[in-house]
């Protein structure tokens, strides 16, 4: 005997992936396939019948339930993710999508949700991040990896260390791990930047003062030096230091004592120097804008911070990690960026590196009323309308054979997937694949 068109409906339910269940206006649950069982803890026969709260335990059935919204709204919602409490009492990442059911007259009857388990990729998603963290810093990069190796290292010294990189390449954080890592991590972490105050009023903020050292000077002002006794003091664009500093910085340094504006007395300085910059200090050395004893001092380790253009293998990861927490500050629920925004994003220069790459995904967060962002949410200055230029013809450009080999195998060869997470068309992959002899992966 042949299957009722019900039947065969149910038949092709239960063969899918993917959970699917039906409500009615009133929100009971009226048919519940075997993969919703299966996610759920759940048969169907305990399903049927009840309301859907009560079955999938969700933090948003009351205030955000996807089923609602479609059946408010009249419009579907695509990929939703949130987490389940399944019958095991158990938490269950998903992935959920939402649409009204109408009769043959059009009315709203109902809705229809689908939903798959989405554990396994939170967990590879987690254990990426995990494998690619280091403190608060994150890296694919093969130079940043080496350097995250020998910051333990570096770290467990007294030494003095010099930060160079551009601006936005993430200096202040290089310093906090250094600190985190140090004998001195129980003692403050205090900041300065150089070239922010004018030179009396950094002279007083660095070094401290005492009451009618300088016009205004009512009252003993601590400096820097002060406040970080027993830690570290972070000398940031250190290249900006006024000539006459630099002299007395280069006796801290020597002698571990300085003396604030108006003291009689020097005082004494147990303090860990860390000093970055984006600028050539050599070149200003020869120039006479900075003083070569005291570069020596301060140049005692030296950390190259490469720019966000030499490691484009970071993009993705960090677009991923930007997104949730742009999500979580803004109450949004971004899936990520279509395949035409993140080429545009792969292919930038980044002239402000990591904290332009940031600034950018925070913006086109606030800017998007949808699940994914889309070139027209991209600042201005993308052109949206022209092909953006492939990187592969520059050494800077590409990515390490290592990365692209663990992404093939990551997404068990599918060139389309990793080509969709670096951001590039499958051609670019395929080139990069070629000169990395990984074309028979």
């Amino acid at each position: 005997m042949l299957e009722s068109p019900c039947e065969h409906l149910e038949t092709i339910l239960n063969s899918v992936a993917d959970g699917v269940f039906t409500v009615d206006e009133e929100m009971h649950i009226t048919s519940f396939n075997r993969a919703a069982e299966e996610i759920t803890g759940f048969s169907a026969a305990e399903a049927r019948g009840r309301k859907c709260f009560e079955i999938f335990r969700t933090g948003v059935c009351n205030s955000s339930c996807p089923l609602r919204e479609a059946l408010a709204s009249g419009e579907a919602v695509i990929n939703r993710e949130l987490d389940i409490t399944d019958k095991n009492n158990r938490k269950v990442p998903i992935s959920i999508s939402a649409s009204v059911l109408r009769n043959i007259r059009g009315e709203a009857v109902g809705g229809v949700e689908t939903f798959r388990d989405i554990s396994l990729i939170t967990i590879l998603k987690r254990e990426i991040l995990e494998k690619y963290s280091f403190r608060d810093l994150v890296s694919r990069n093969p130079v940043m990896r080496r350097l995250f190796d020998v910051l333990p290292d570096i770290a467990a010294s007294e030494a003095t260390v010099l930060l160079n990189g551009d601006s936005g390449t993430g200096k202040e954080l290089f310093t906090k791990a250094i600190h985190d890592l140090s004998p001195r991590r129980e003692g403050p972490l205090v900041v300065v930047n150089c070239g922010a105050l004018p030179e009396q009023l950094l002279e007083a903020e660095i070094f401290g003062s005492k009451r009618g050292a300088y016009t205004g000077s009512v009252e003993n002002r601590p400096g820097r030096l002060e406040m970080a006794q027993g830690g570290t003091l972070f000398l940031d664009e250190i290249g900006d230091l006024p000539l006459p500093l630099q002299v007395k910085l280069l006796r801290v340094l020597e002698n571990k004592e300085y003396q604030p504006l108006g003291a009689r007395q020097p005082q004494k300085a147990d303090v860990r120097f860390v000093t970055a910059t984006h600028r050539d200090l050599e070149k200003m050395v020869l120039e006479g804008q900075f003083r070569r004893d005291l570069f020596f001092r301060i140049n005692v380790v030296k950390i190259k911070i490469p720019p966000l253009r030499e490691r484009p293998e970071d993009i993705p990861l960090l677009v991923d990690i930007a997104l949730d927490r742009f999500n979580q500050r803004y109450g949004k629920k971004i899936r990520g960026f279509s395949s035409e925004a993140l080429q545009l994003l792969f292919n930038h220069s980044y002239p402000g590196n990591v904290r332009e790459l940031l600034n950018i995904i925070e913006q086109t967060v606030i800017l998007c009323r949808t699940s994914e962002i889309g070139i027209e949410q991209l600042p201005a200055f993308f052109d949206s309308g022209a092909k953006p230029e492939q990187k592969e013809s520059s050494p800077q450009g590409q990515l390490s054979r290592e990365t692209i080999a663990e992404l093939l195998a990551r997404h068990k060869g599918n060139r389309s997937r990793v080509a969709r997470e670096l951001g590039v068309d499958r051609t670019t992959l395929w080139r990069w694949m070629k000169r990395f002899d990984l074309a028979d992966q």
